[in-house]
């Protein structure tokens, strides 16, 4: 090793291959562990350094093996036996490893979640960067101290499925259920589940990290999760990908007549065709053009194959009436203008509309006048 005898005398390998104490060989394996971390070595120098790193994995003295891990815990030269062997060493000597080492790949680390222990599933969930597939595994065989730090880690990427298996598995811990609402980004299936699962704690999370109105943590925290949902899709955009929450809904059996009445109520004519489509097992467009280019018979026949109830038909029907008679002005308060008028259509339908929906009805229409003259309050008073 050419590169590497210019700063490393042979006194010091021979002191670390037959040094006569721990801390001599340790001394020694660290001011090694530094050179070779510093230099630029060619192949052949890489492959001796790993052989000397194979003999520190070895040494008996717990010092000199922290001197490796703790020196080269992010050092690319470690090979991976090396990284294997010190991962099934003490934690002191596992842990720096576990945490940074580059050397694993996301089958080692899923392996090491699955058989480690508590202690070891946390290091990898602290890692700088973390697979799909490794939180994967730490979800399913974490245990939740491991699932919290996985979820609160930014680093670490989480698909759908691996969050909703989170909240399946630790829905009466706080603790995970606050770290996945803390998280910058949420699939709208996660969201929903949490607003079902949802403690305190986490509703605190919602109004104040995920632009979630007062009126929906109020609405979450008395129970009413269905209008909670309808809100939902307000927040979220008039819901940026309504296929796959109807999608989600439905699987959930969610999807019910009165949210897709209360969703048309708020002008959610895209939610409700996929909503439609979804349980009809009818395609989107073919849905859309029941609903929109058929007549009074398309709406009929879709509304039917999707199996909803009869005595709602005319409710629906006037929704749709209504929808395509009126136009979003772009004036202030303009889709509260267009609830109002869609939600004093559907009272004229009340004889037909099952009392739950009604009431809904009259307490929007009521929140709506009162937002409607709170303005004029104010300048009054001023």
């Amino acid at each position: 090793m050419t590169t590497t005898r210019a700063s490393l005398t042979d006194i010091d390998v021979r002191t670390l291959l037959k040094g006569a104490t721990a801390d001599e060989r340790a001394l020694a394996a660290h001011k090694l562990c530094r050179v070779l971390d510093r230099e630029a070595l060619s192949a052949e120098d890489r492959a001796k350094a790993a052989d000397i790193l194979r003999v520190m994995a070895a040494d008996a003295a717990e010092l000199v093996r922290r001197a490796l891990a703790v020196t080269l815990k992010s050092s690319p030269l470690v090979p991976r036996d090396v990284a294997m062997k010190l991962a099934r060493d003490v934690e002191s000597i596992c842990l720096p490893m576990l945490n940074f080492s580059p050397a694993f790949s996301d089958d080692d680390l899923s392996e090491i979640v699955r058989l480690g222990g508590p202690v070891r599933q946390v290091a990898i969930a602290k890692r700088p960067a973390v697979s799909e597939k490794v939180t994967a595994a730490i979800v399913e065989f974490g245990v939740e101290a491991a699932v919290e730090t996985a979820a609160a880690n930014d680093n670490a990427t989480f698909s759908e499925r691996t969050l909703t298996r989170a909240l399946q598995r630790f829905e009466k811990s706080e603790k995970v259920l606050a770290a996945v609402a803390y998280r910058n980004v949420l699939p709208a299936s996660v969201t929903e589940k949490l607003i079902d699962l949802v403690g305190d704690q986490v509703r605190e999370h919602l109004l104040s990290h995920h632009s979630v109105s007062p009126e929906l943590a109020l609405q979450i925290a008395i129970g009413t999760k269905e209008r909670a949902i309808v809100d939902l899709v307000d927040q979220a955009g008039r819901a940026a990908d309504p296929k796959a929450f109807a999608l989600h809904l439905n699987r959930a059996k969610r999807l019910t007549a009165s949210l897709l009445l209360r969703a048309l109520a708020h002008g959610h004519m895209s939610f409700f065709e996929c909503g439609i489509a979804e349980l009809a097992g009818v395609p989107h467009h073919r849905t859309w053009l029941m609903i929109h280019d058929a007549g009074q018979l398309g709406l009929r026949a879709i509304y039917e194959r999707a199996g909803l109830p009869a005595r709602l038909y005319s409710a629906f029907r006037v929704a749709v009436d209504t929808y395509h008679s009126m136009e979003f002005d772009g004036g202030p308060r303009d889709r509260e203008r267009f609830q109002e008028r869609m939600l004093q259509r559907f009272l004229t339908q009340a004889q037909t509309t099952q009392r739950e929906d009604v009431d809904y009805m009259l307490d929007k229409l009521d929140r709506l006048a009162e937002e409607r003259v709170r303005p004029v309050r104010r300048k009054g008073a001023a």
